[in-house]
């Protein structure tokens, strides 16, 4: 497990060889609720308290907490829920189809908290929408891997191949960082957390980048040499994560950056309901299912949220100087 020193996270010009980590596991693999719900929630109208009281029909107080998800339909999410009741909290999960709303959804007050994400995601969405959403909890880190059905080993990739890669920001620049680690292109100075196409050394590189949507990136590989997939799409897909030619470590310090969390809004940092979920998520009995259904690529991660704070506040600085 990563220790409690927080590195600073601008310390990336190049990623340490194998071994070295979506969303998160960015996870994608359920019955979507589509674009229909996501627009329910973003419009229903009214905030969400920290925690709502209700009752479960025989008289038992219940807090009701709502938690924005992109992976309801997993198994998991039945121990939670069990989990929680024991403890008279409702969670109640609010699929999203497009991750992009979830972030908007809790600022809004429509969510009490969203568990999705990694540290980058959020410090890039915290800037850029002039928001203050904040870690409560550490979930897990998941590598980021490359495959192909073309050729068979890293080596074997010829000059000149053309390589997919997500074209959102902060995947597509950890995708860069896992190529140039795997030997396959170079960064102009190095390469960071922020790194973009625009910064390839062409001459020096071996391969040819092609971003397209990361849902994309599995059906791209008949028409690619290779593709780095986050780890849900890679599931999705039904590619078996020993497979890929190449993945990132996420024991790695320079895999703290892309630690999954449990958010909430500034002002419910310290909930003592929020809290017990976050200590309830992390229940052996939860997370060893986490693990399971990420075919054991998951490497779950125990970080007091005092230094995941600590952690985004200096993300969100390299992020604002980019």
């Amino acid at each position: 497990m990563p220790d409690n020193n927080i590195p600073d996270p601008t310390d990336v010009p190049s990623l340490p060889d194998r071994p070295t980590l979506p969303p998160r596991r960015i996870h994608t693999r359920r019955s979507w609720i589509g674009a229909a719900v996501v627009g329910l929630v973003l419009g229903g109208g009214g905030g969400f308290a920290a925690g709502r009281a209700s009752s479960d029909g025989s008289g038992t107080k219940l807090t009701t907490v709502k938690i924005g998800v992109t992976d309801a339909d997993q198994d998991y999410w039945k121990v939670f829920k069990k989990l929680a009741r024991e403890r008279n909290i409702k969670l109640e999960t609010v699929n999203f189809s497009d991750y992009t709303q979830a972030n908007p959804a809790l600022a809004q007050g429509q969510l009490d908290l969203n568990l999705f994400q990694h540290l980058v995601f959020l410090a890039t969405y915290n800037q850029q929408s002039h928001q203050t959403l904040t870690p409560i909890g550490s979930t897990y880190v998941v590598p980021l891997s490359l495959y192909s059905r073309k050729h068979k080993s890293v080596r074997s990739i010829p000059s000149g191949a053309k390589i997919a890669i997500p074209n959102d920001a902060t995947n597509q620049a950890r995708a860069l960082l896992v190529l140039q680690q795997a030997g396959l292109l170079k960064l102009k100075g190095g390469g960071t957390i922020l790194s973009t196409p625009a910064e390839i050394d062409k001459g020096a590189s071996k391969v040819r980048v092609t971003p397209v949507d990361a849902s994309q990136t599995v059906t791209s590989l008949s028409s690619v040499d290779g593709a780095v997939i986050n780890n849900d799409f890679a599931l999705d897909g039904k590619l078996d994560p020993k497979s890929a030619l190449y993945s990132d470590n996420p024991k790695s310090a320079t895999a703290q950056p892309y630690i999954n969390v449990i958010v909430a809004r500034e002002q419910d940092n310290d909930n003592p309901t929020y809290a017990e979920v976050v200590e309830l998520y992390q229940d052996p009995r939860v997370s060893k299912l986490v693990v399971a259904e990420s075919k054991n690529t998951s490497v779950l991660v125990r970080k007091p949220a005092a230094a995941l704070r600590k952690l985004l506040t200096r993300l969100e600085k390299t992020v604002a100087s980019k």
